[in-house]
């Protein structure tokens, strides 16, 4: 059996004894938040949902914690580690988790009443995930007024927009599968500045080593303290372009015109950013079956689609009044 077939059946076990939970028997909750940029910020869409309707819960997660100025009047707190998790725990009446063993792999046994959200994620269910979320809250929870707002709000001291003329380009993913070869991202790069654009790559420290020999010439890469910071530079700029990843969600979220690029059609509907205004560039669906789409996407999904793709961006949301030229 392999491993994540293995998985899948392990998930649905857990998911059969999983407690069924309804707005009336929540009691007091706490939600152990995901590692992942992207899954953190659909959770918080739960988070607001509950909030909303009056619902006591508490944020435990590592990239939560790092944008918790960013969610006023929400209690965020650092993720536990693992010995810590039942004492963290103790005193909540039920416990959210995204995945039956993640981001804690023995939450499960540290707690007697956690719900994961594995099945919403992986099961036969419509929308993306972030309408997933929001149909959980609505159809289970049966929370009033649900929406996708995940209630983020920017610090009083940015202005959205500021760099018109900046286009955050992510070029890196999780894995190997979700990116676009770095030679595209770069010569894309250079096609923006032809046209007056400022790009500037978003590579984290552990992702540079995949970047040593790449020649970027004069495309900046700037360096960010932490999460809060890179939220910040991405709030003030005026387009993001990028892999499938959980920066391409932060852009979203933010509402930051977003040209975002999936492998599959299936990927996208599933993972793609919900917020403000996105174009999701997928490969040629001329492809024959679905092993060689996967195999060969990144030839067939061409640069020159993808600034395409922005240009049409750019004349549907032009720069706003206040941004710089």
């Amino acid at each position: 059996m392999n491993a994540r077939l293995e998985t899948r059946m392990l998930a649905r076990q857990h998911a059969s004894v999983e407690p069924r939970l309804h707005k009336s028997n929540l009691g007091r909750m706490a939600f152990s938040m995901s590692n992942a940029i992207g899954d953190s910020l659909i959770s918080m869409i739960i988070v607001t949902n509950l909030l909303k309707n009056g619902i006591n819960v508490t944020v435990y997660g590592n990239p939560a914690y790092a944008l918790r100025h960013w969610f006023p009047g929400v209690a965020i707190h650092r993720l536990p580690v693992e010995e810590d998790s039942a004492d963290t725990f103790a005193a909540y009446d039920t416990v959210l988790q995204m995945q039956w063993n993640q981001p804690l792999v023995h939450l499960l046994d540290a707690h007697p009443r956690v719900r994961t959200l594995h099945d919403i994620e992986f099961g036969e269910h419509p929308g993306c995930m972030a309408e997933r979320f929001a149909d959980f809250c609505r159809k289970e929870l049966e929370l009033d007024g649900v929406d996708l707002d995940n209630g983020i709000v920017a610090p009083t001291d940015l202005l959205h927009r500021r760099h018109a003329r900046r286009v955050v380009i992510h070029p890196e993913a999780s894995t190997d599968d979700k990116r676009w070869p770095a030679s595209r991202f770069v010569k894309l790069a250079r096609l923006l500045q032809r046209r007056g654009y400022e790009p500037h790559f978003v590579i984290a420290p552990h992702e540079r080593e995949r970047w040593k020999d790449v020649e970027m010439f004069d495309v900046p890469v700037p360096h960010f303290n932490d999460l809060n910071a890179l939220a910040a530079w991405v709030y003030e700029s005026g387009y993001f372009i990028g892999n499938d990843s959980g920066v391409g969600h932060l852009a979203s979220n933010l509402d930051i015109p977003t040209v975002s690029l999936f492998r599959r059609r299936g990927v996208s509907a599933r993972w793609r950013p919900v917020w403000g205004a996105v174009e999701v560039i997928l490969p040629w669906q001329w492809v024959p079956t679905s092993k060689l789409k996967e195999r060969f996407w990144k030839e067939t999904l061409t640069c020159s689609r993808v600034l395409s793709a922005f240009v049409r961006m750019t004349r549907r949301y032009p720069a706003p009044s206040h941004a710089s030229r």
